[in-house]
């Protein structure tokens, strides 16, 4: 049987790139693509892959977070981690959020299907360049992984900070949360206080020191 993918990433030429590669497969399918993590989290549901690459940075919904929702699910696919940052925090948060696997964009094709096919395998598959930095650093839980106000907060909570940090009002946050605008202007009250926070400014700032978007301060 084919390892079906679910491929995640928001820059389209990314995607097309991997798509061309696995094509080229003749063990591996490709059943859906997703350009932001809301969306990979109801693929993933309704089409049950057994493997996603999963970018990090991504609007409404991070890479981190994604993974988090995903690996709730049941089945369970397993994740790998494609992305351009190398940066230990970043490893160690997806890591923990439930990836199985970590590559960086710069890795060749073969690399690419042997990651795959070592999580269909139930084991771990890291890049060589990055993995003795990795696996030190998620031991230790050495600083820079995620301070423990921002690790405090929930997924919802989560979820809203981004979407605050991209710029969204209560109005748009509340339309893709499908929920109400008090219970939004809730959440943010809850982020700014844990995060000892005095301004949307403050927030943003948090955002980015946390890879939940790029958007330049």
């Amino acid at each position: 049987m084919n390892t079906r993918l679910l491929l995640v990433d928001d820059q389209r030429l990314v995607r097309a790139g991997i798509s061309l590669m696995i094509r080229g497969q003749k063990d591996m399918e490709i059943v859906g693509e997703a350009g932001d993590g809301r969306a990979a989290v109801e693929l993933a549901r309704d089409l049950s892959p057994d493997v996603v690459l999963m970018d990090i940075t991504m609007p409404g919904l991070n890479g981190i977070d994604a993974t988090r929702q995903i690996t709730a699910l049941e089945p369970s696919p397993k994740i790998i981690a494609v992305s351009g940052h190398t940066d230990r925090r970043f490893v160690a948060d997806v890591l923990r959020a439930g990836a199985v696997g970590y590559l960086s964009k710069e890795v060749p094709p073969e690399e690419l299907m042997l990651a795959i096919r070592t999580v269909t395998q139930n084991k771990v598959y890291l890049s060589p360049q990055i993995a003795d930095t990795v696996l030190d650093d998620y031991r230790r839980f050495v600083p820079g992984s995620s301070s423990p106000e921002f690790a405090s907060l929930s997924i919802r909570e989560r979820e809203v900070l981004q979407l605050l940090a991209e710029g969204k009002n209560t109005k748009q946050i509340a339309s893709a949360l499908h929920v109400g605008k008090k219970t939004v202007d809730t959440h943010r009250a809850h982020i700014m206080s844990k995060l000892n926070a005095s301004s949307v400014a403050d927030l943003v700032k948090h955002a980015i020191r946390e890879g939940l978007t790029s958007v330049d301060p």
